[in-house]
């Protein structure tokens, strides 16, 4: 319980000590955006990366050497943990909005950072406006803002290796766009928080990206069913992972 109390305390206290550092973000902003932009995600990256240590979360990862760093991309991941969000944003590169729900934008003070760092708020019950959402996150991208989404649509809170089917909409990011997809098979991040709430314990997580696959460089039937090649691939890694948590 100590864990979790402190991360609750750290979480609180940086949302409101950081009221005068979002007013100044802004005053930033007005004479470098791109400067302003890179110091929020550095701000958050680091608040994550402690909320981890915190923890005592372990993290392993391969391949990230694979992700591009010169263009925007569009992570893709399966979901199990509030901690997913943590643990892979706080190694972006570089410019990243996640594709969360709805909910979260009623959040003060954490969707006013989220919307600083270029997140986008998602209705899956109302078709018009989730594609709205989708529509933005293709301007961002176009805008060289990589994007994150779980495309499980939520979390997914049965066996790890049994993914929710993934929802083919979240592709078109990466189809419109032409943006390589990156993939990012997490294992065991629901052993932090999840599988024993309301206790934080450490423990080890795999994170393993993949190489960038171009939608256009798939075979006919593999660009018809992105979603589902996509899940298929990182079912096999997250089986192959297993061995190392």
């Amino acid at each position: 319980m100590i864990r979790f109390l402190v991360i609750i305390i750290l979480v609180v206290g940086f949302l409101i000590l950081s009221i005068p550092i979002l007013f100044l973000e802004w005053l930033i902003g007005k004479w470098n955006p791109r400067f302003r932009d890179l110091s929020s995600l550095r701000i958050v990256q680091f608040m994550f990366k402690l909320i981890l240590k915190v923890a005592g979360t372990k993290v392993t990862v391969i391949g990230e050497e694979q992700v591009p760093t010169d263009i925007p991309v569009l992570y893709i991941g399966n979901h199990r943990s509030f901690f997913d969000i943590l643990v892979t944003y706080s190694r972006c590169p570089d410019l990243t909005g996640y594709v969360a729900k709805i909910s979260m934008e009623k959040i003060p003070l954490l969707s006013l950072w989220m919307k600083r760092l270029y997140c986008l708020f998602l209705d899956r019950e109302n078709i018009k406006e989730g594609l709205k959402t989708i529509l933005t996150g293709i301007d961002q991208i176009k805008r060289g803002i990589s994007m994150c989404i779980f495309p499980e649509g939520t979390r997914n809170k049965g066996d790890e290796l049994l993914l929710l089917p993934f929802k083919e909409g979240s592709f078109k990011m990466a189809e419109k766009t032409g943006c390589p997809i990156i993939l990012m098979s997490i294992n065991n991040t629901a052993e932090i928080f999840e599988n024993h709430f309301p206790k934080v314990k450490p423990c080890h997580v795999v994170l393993e990206y993949s190489a960038p696959i171009y939608p256009k460089e798939l075979s006919k039937e593999d660009r018809k069913f992105l979603g589902a090649y996509c899940e298929k691939r990182i079912i096999e890694t997250l089986k192959k992972n297993q061995t190392l948590v």
